[in-house]
């Protein structure tokens, strides 16, 4: 029985390896330096390009029109203050979760397939952040007095901000986020940098590339003092993963809202934000693979292994809703359970059906294995997740404030055009970027790669007759 159990994990191990066999420290290097590197850009990325700097120049015409006339041009109204705003902050947040999980924690416990996937996974997050801070930002408004309000540094009026609320908190943990998020981005990416200054031919190129590159030589000393950061950073980074989305769902958790105040949030909401997180990545490397022939690096291991971890946290996050439903019972709380009714019966019921139906039904086409491997439907279900768990946001935040305590004070909440061109336009600004790092920067970690080759395992020599 054991023989057999090897046997099996062995077969599979052959056929999806970490790395296709056949390469050596030069083909790895050339593979993925000669994406940037290239002199030509293919039709293919300024196509997309353009599309993403469309929907981006669609965000600056929303949020220039938002400053002119303020945010009375949202859909925003008195029983519902929050609407897509905080949606897709929340949603924004989550996304970024998958690049710190894949970079840290897998570092930290030495997952060798977490390397070819590791450099847009934090590219990724990085972007992500940036897409979500501008949602609270101009939420506020005036986002030219944000700073002033929010960051708590001593002024002539003694004034400070109020630090028992989890809106303060989001500032503390969305910026130490983002800080660590891109450090921890750049130092992973000095070696690699030294390498294309080195085989850059354009003096531009390689001026910028030394700058970047920070001196790297590749020395003894250099390997350890990066090693030593990255485990830093990584030490860092883990407990982040933990609390920045926990600290997202004080929002909500710390209210006396029907349908908000339940304990049950910080882990469900940090089983969602990896769900959404893994599915994003997904829904990247999966064309991302296949436009730049990245096969041999991006293997079937490595989208297997995503849609399991998309599994899991799938099955967490529907044990959530679950839990969500037996609370608003079982607390004999006639708001409570008025707001569960509510959510499935009410005007906005579609939405919580559809999101049950993706974010559980959906994902249980993961349990199979041929599934996992068949990347067209492993995309669709990918992109079906993302919308799914933005549903699961919208139902969180719109379907619990739209009926108030009194009846007097209900309405419904329908986004306007400016909600939905400020939406789309973040998901231009998340391309734009990522399409200006896919053809800039090396997007899969060519050391990390290299010490997966057989040529980098170090054999010790043998004397003597042993």
């Amino acid at each position: 029985m054991a023989n057999n159990v090897h046997a099996q994990s062995t077969a599979t191990a052959v056929l999806d390896p970490v790395i296709a066999p056949g390469h050596d420290f030069e083909t790895v290097t050339e593979a993925v330096a000669q994406i940037p590197l290239a002199r030509r850009t293919p039709l293919g990325w300024v196509f997309g390009f353009l599309i993403a700097f469309a929907l981006l120049m669609g965000l600056q015409l929303a949020l220039g029109t938002l400053l002119l006339t303020g945010i009375g041009i949202w859909g925003n109204n008195v029983p519902v203050g929050w609407a897509f705003d905080i949606i897709n902050f929340v949603w924004w947040i989550g996304i970024g979760h998958a690049g710190t999980l894949i970079s840290a924690i897998l570092l930290l416990f030495k997952q060798q397939w977490r390397m070819s996937i590791s450099r847009f996974a934090e590219a990724m997050t990085i972007f992500a952040v940036a897409c979500a801070a501008i949602f609270p930002i101009f939420h506020t408004g005036r986002p030219w007095l944000a700073a002033y309000w929010l960051f708590p540094y001593p002024n002539t009026m003694g004034l400070w901000p109020q630090f028992r609320s989890p809106l303060i908190w989001d500032v503390f943990a969305v910026s130490t986020y983002a800080t660590v998020s891109v450090v921890f981005w750049y130092v992973g990416l000095v070696p690699d940098l030294a390498t294309m200054r080195d085989r850059a031919i354009s003096t531009f190129k390689k001026r910028v590339f030394g700058v970047l590159s920070l001196g790297w030589r590749g020395s003894a000393r250099h390997w350890h003092r990066y090693e030593v950061a990255s485990l830093i950073l990584a030490g860092i980074s883990t407990p982040l993963v933990l609390s920045v989305h926990t600290v997202v769902s004080f929002d909500f958790a710390v209210s006396v809202l029907p349908g908000w105040h339940a304990t049950i949030f910080p882990p469900y909401f940090v089983a969602g934000a990896i769900y959404s997180g893994f599915a994003m990545v997904l829904s990247l490397a999966i064309p991302i693979r296949a436009a730049y022939r990245l096969e041999d690096f991006i293997t079937m291991r490595h989208i297997d292994n995503m849609a399991k971890v998309m599994l899991a946290t799938g099955l967490m996050v529907g044990y959530g809703y679950v839990m969500e439903a037996f609370f608003g019972w079982y607390s004999a709380n006639q708001y409570e359970r008025f707001m569960i009714w509510n959510r499935m019966t009410g005007p906005y019921a579609w939405s919580y059906w559809t999101l049950i139906s993706v974010n559980i039904g959906m994902v249980q086409l993961l349990w199979f294995q041929a599934v996992r491997q068949n990347l067209k439907l492993l995309f669709v279900v990918s992109l079906f997740v993302n919308f799914g768990m933005w549903l699961e946001r919208f139902v969180i935040i719109v379907t619990s404030l739209h009926r108030d305590f009194l009846p007097s004070s209900w309405g419904m909440y329908y986004p306007t055009r400016w909600d939905l061109l400020t939406y789309f336009g973040t998901i231009g600004l998340f391309l734009t970027l990522f399409f200006l790092f896919m053809r800039f920067v090396p997007m899969i970690s060519m050391f990390e790669v290299r010490t997966l080759l057989p040529q980098a395992k170090v054999k010790p020599e043998h004397h003597g007759g042993h």
